[in-house]
């Protein structure tokens, strides 16, 4: 039987210096307070509360239709909010630090005749940069990420992949302190999605400040420091992963050779069940208030067969349902379903 144990926490008292220093706050790099926007009689967000630390990775986590987009072009000043503030490395006005910021939007846009260098060197001058430096620092990031072969080929010569790096490097040629990506993976393969994780986790590591919405909950457990959950215009949830999933219990995943026995009795009521096509039995529930200790007499007193058994931390699709509702679960697994067909 396999038995996976989680690691305590030291005695009081016998914290270490580290742990008792306070932590040193970081700056913001954008702070949004009760934005609300309307459409026509549509309220498409509905109070949201945004604060996200420079050199953080920040995402933004709803399914479509959430209120994502309306949300970060609130935060970057291409549209203005009907209610609320927010500023952006503390200026109420975004616009007048646009060169300081980098803006992928969820509707992909280059012009298919233009070269990959030209392209790059094009959205670089938006943000101020000359067309002769953007050119150059285009072949670089080019070179650098993969595609120095592809610098003469015009966009419509690119498969899908190709030309949605060419836009990512022409969103960073201007080297950003900000870095915004509306639905950055949506269209990706699997490959390709795994280099933009990469290009991600470097971004942050520069002490570049990145946020970006998905719907697929896996991106934003790896990469994120903090998220906002989002669900029918509002923000449920703003904090850390980590937060989001101490904020439901640890999970009992236990795997038996038997169905039946009087060892049920040791099980809560609404333990989920899930029968596998080897014949074994996997019962899903929250640690019991008694420990998992008395548990384990009863499994093995009325013979259940036990095959392993594991406690294991929520994750955060776990704390996304419990936050958001099952409806907005769904509606995130449906999105995620149309994603990968597409």
């Amino acid at each position: 039987m396999a038995m996976l144990t989680q690691t305590e926490a030291p005695p009081r008292g016998e914290t270490s210096a580290i742990a008792q220093r306070p932590p040193r706050e970081r700056p913001l790099a954008i702070e949004a307070k009760g934005l609300v926007k309307r459409f026509g009689g549509t309220l498409a967000v509905d109070g949201v509360d945004i604060a996200v630390p420079e050199g953080a990775i920040y995402g933004i986590l709803g399914p479509n239709g959430a209120g994502k987009t309306t949300t970060l072009r609130m935060l970057l000043g291409i549209i203005d909010p009907d209610e609320g503030v927010r500023r952006v490395f503390g200026h109420d006005r975004p616009h007048d630090i646009a060169r300081l910021i980098g803006y992928l939007p969820e509707e992909r846009g280059l012009y298919p005749t233009m070269k990959c260098d030209e392209a790059i060197a094009f959205m670089g001058a938006l943000r101020g940069l000359s067309l002769e430096e953007g050119r150059r620092r285009g072949r670089e990031l080019l070179e650098t990420h993969g595609l120095g072969y592809a610098v003469d080929r015009q966009i419509r010569q690119l498969s899908k992949g190709m030309a949605q790096t060419v836009q990512l490097l022409g969103t960073l040629v201007h080297r950003p302190r900000l870095v915004v990506l509306d639905e950055p993976f949506s269209g990706l393969d699997a490959i390709n999605q795994g280099k933009l994780e990469a290009m991600i986790r470097d971004l942050a590591a520069e002490r570049t400040t990145v946020i970006f919405s998905t719907h697929v909950i896996h991106h934003a457990e790896r990469l994120c420091d903090d998220v906002a959950i989002i669900a029918g215009g509002r923000v449920p949830y703003a904090g850390s992963v980590d937060a989001a999933r101490d904020s439901i219990p640890a999970q009992v995943r236990l795997e038996t050779r038997n169905r039946d026995g009087r060892w049920r009795a040791g099980l809560p009521e609404d333990a989920r069940h899930d029968i596998k096509a080897n014949g074994a039995h996997f019962w899903y529930f929250p640690v019991p208030d008694s420990g998992i200790e008395m548990l384990l007499r009863q499994l093995i007193k009325g013979e259940a067969g036990v095959l392993s058994l594991s406690i294991e931390r929520a994750g955060l699709h776990d704390a996304f349902v419990e936050i958001a509702g099952a409806a907005a679960a769904r509606a995130l697994e449906q999105d995620n379903a149309a994603g990968e067909d597409a």
